[in-house]
C-alpha cells in the first residue's frame, strides 16, 4: 500500500509505562531536560563570572525559576484557555487546576512566572558570615544585582525548555498542524499523519472513508464507539495499514516551533551576547525574536479550539490566533524595552567571547 505521508505517527506519550494511564511521560521529561540544561549553562556562566549570580546560589535560582515556570504556565492556561478547570470535582486531585497529569501549560504564562522569579533572584540571598571579632556572625546580602540582568540570563537559558517542550508536543501528538493534503491524497515526504486527529478532527471524511472508519471501529474492543475509537488511536501501530488512507497529512508545526523558539532564538541570543551588553538588551531581543518566530510558525498550526466561535469560525480573531496576538504584544514590548535599556548609562555585563565580562558603558 502506498504511504500517504512520509511518516505515520505512532509514538507513545509514555517513556515508561507503569499502567494503562500511568507512568513516566515524555512531557515531564522534557521539563526536566530543559531545567537541567538551564542549570548547567547558568553554572558554567557563573563559574566564569560572566553573570552576577553566585555559583553556590545557581541551584537556588533554578528552584525559583522552576516554580515560576510551572505556576505561571498552569495559572495562565487555566485563566486564558480553559476556565472549566477552576471547578472542583470528585476524582483526584479534586480540583482541575491541580490536574497537571492531563496536560495544560501555556508558554506565555510560564514567561510571566519566570519574570517574577527573576525579580526575586535579583534581590539576592541572606548569608551569615563570621564577624571581625571571630566570635559572632554578621548578616550580608549576596548576589544582589539588576533585575534586567537576571532577565537576560533567563531569556538565554529558557530556550532549552522551549525546544524540549515543543518536541514533547510532537511526541504527544498535540497542538496539531494544519492540513497539507486531505485524507486519500498523498502528502509530501515531510508531512505527518496523526491518528489522534480522529478524536479531534478538523476535517470531514468522505462517505466511503466514514464507512471504512466505522467498520474498523466496530472490530475494536470497547463498550462504546467512542471507547473503541480511543483504543484504535492508542494502538495505532497495529492498525496503520487501515488508518493511513483515513488520515490527513499535516504540517509538523510542533517541529517548526521547536526550531524557531528553541534553536533559532537561542543561537541569536548567544550571538548577541558574544559581547558585553547593557542589562535588559538580551531580554528585549528575546521578546522580539521569539514573538516574531511564534507569529510566523502559528500560521502552520491549528488555532486553539476554545477560540472558535460563531463570530470567528476560523479561531483567528481578526486574522491571528490568540498565541499570535500575545506574541505581537511581546514584539511591541520588546522594541520599546530595547529602546529604553539601550539609553541607560550602566555597566555592560556578560560577553562570553571576551575575557573581561564587564566594561564601562
Amino acid at each position: 500500500m502506498t504511504t500517504l505521508a512520509a511518516w505515520f505517527h505512532h509514538l507513545d506519550p509514555f517513556a515508561v509505562r507503569l499502567g494503562p494511564d500511568m507512568g513516566v511521560r515524555w512531557y515531564g521529561l522534557s521539563y526536566i531536560a530543559g531545567f537541567a540544561a538551564a542549570f548547567v549553562v547558568m553554572r558554567f556562566l557563573a563559574k566564569r563570572k560572566l553573570i552576577q549570580v553566585p555559583v553556590d546560589r545557581v541551584g537556588d535560582a533554578m528552584m525559583l525559576l522552576i516554580l515560576g515556570t510551572l505556576i505561571g504556565g498552569r495559572v495562565f492556561y487555566v485563566l486564558v484557555y480553559d476556565r472549566s478547570l477552576l471547578r472542583f470535582h470528585d476524582a483526584f486531585p479534586f480540583w482541575g487546576v491541580l490536574a497537571i497529569n492531563r496536560g495544560g501549560m501555556a508558554s506565555h504564562g510560564g514567561m510571566i512566572g519566570v519574570i517574577l522569579a527573576s525579580w526575586r533572584i535579583s534581590r539576592g540571598w541572606t548569608d551569615r558570615r563570621p564577624a571581625s571579632d571571630g566570635k559572632s556572625f554578621t548578616t550580608v546580602i549576596v548576589g544582589r544585582t539588576s533585575w534586567l540582568h537576571v532577565l537576560d540570563i533567563t531569556a538565554l537559558v529558557c530556550t532549552f525548555g522551549l525546544f524540549f517542550g515543543r518536541i514533547a508536543n510532537f511526541i504527544n501528538a498535540e497542538l496539531l498542524g494544519k492540513i497539507h493534503s486531505p485524507a486519500g491524497i498523498e502528502g509530501p515526504w515531510w508531512t505527518v499523519q496523526f491518528p489522534k486527529e480522529l478524536l479531534h478532527s478538523d476535517a470531514t471524511l468522505t462517505p466511503a472513508q466514514t464507512d471504512a472508519l466505522r467498520d474498523l471501529v466496530a472490530q475494536a474492543p470497547g463498550s462504546t464507539p467512542r471507547s473503541q475509537l480511543a483504543y484504535i488511536v492508542e494502538h495505532a501501530d497495529r492498525y496503520s495499514a487501515q488508518l493511513k488512507p483515513l488520515l490527513n497529512s499535516r504540517y509538523p508545526s510542533q517541529l517548526f516551533q521547536a526550531t524557531a523558539e528553541g534553536i533559532v532564538v537561542g543561537l541569536c541570543l548567544l550571538l548577541i551576547w558574544s559581547r558585553p551588553r547593557k542589562p535588559g538588551v538580551i531580554g528585549s531581543w528575546f521578546l522580539i525574536i521569539y514573538g516574531m518566530g511564534r507569529i510566523a510558525t502559528e500560521f502552520w498550526r491549528l488555532p486553539d479550539a476554545q477560540f472558535i466561535t460563531d463570530q470567528f469560525k476560523s479561531g483567528r480573531p481578526y486574522g491571528l490566533s490568540m498565541g499570535q496576538w500575545l506574541s505581537a504584544l511581546m514584539v511591541a514590548v520588546g522594541f520599546v524595552a530595547l529602546a529604553l535599556v539601550s539609553r541607560r548609562s550602566v555597566l555592560r555585563l556578560g560577553g562570553w567571547w571576551r575575557p573581561n565580562p564587564r566594561t564601562a558603558a
